[in-house]
């Protein structure tokens, strides 16, 4: 079953980090149309976390058009978003994961990592507007 984290130094609201952590499962295929997403309970105990919050993150997937939930039964993850190919994503990931061995060499924290990913993104996205 598919396990929720919280990051509490990332500054990012609870409800969206469990969005964020269900859209990443459907991009990297760890969820697949119909799979079952755990009680809004059971994701309540297991991260310490008011259970409306969880059921806040589970109404935004709901609009989001990711998940569907079935009275008595759940909710459950339904269509899907283009995915990464398995073969793209190891070959990709190894590739990332020197990187980050090289920037925490570096003396990069985790926290720095992420805002240099960011702005490297923006300005990818920026460069690509003008272009």
């Amino acid at each position: 079953m598919f396990a929720f984290r919280l990051d509490a130094r990332s500054g990012v609201p609870t409800y969206l980090q469990l969005v964020e952590q269900v859209r990443r499962g459907l991009l990297l295929g760890y969820l697949l149309d119909g799979d079952r997403l755990p009680t809004v309970r059971e994701v309540a105990a297991a991260l310490v976390v008011n259970p409306n919050t969880v059921a806040k993150a589970y109404r935004e997937l709901e609009r989001a058009g990711l998940a569907t939930p079935r009275a008595g039964q759940g909710t459950f993850v339904v269509g899907s978003i283009d995915q990464v190919p398995a073969a793209t994503y190891a070959r990709l990931s190894r590739g990332l994961r020197g990187w980050l061995h090289t920037a925490h060499d570096a003396g990069l924290d985790h926290e720095q990592v992420r805002a240099l990913v960011a702005a490297t993104l923006d300005d990818d996205q920026a460069q690509a507007g003008v272009a």
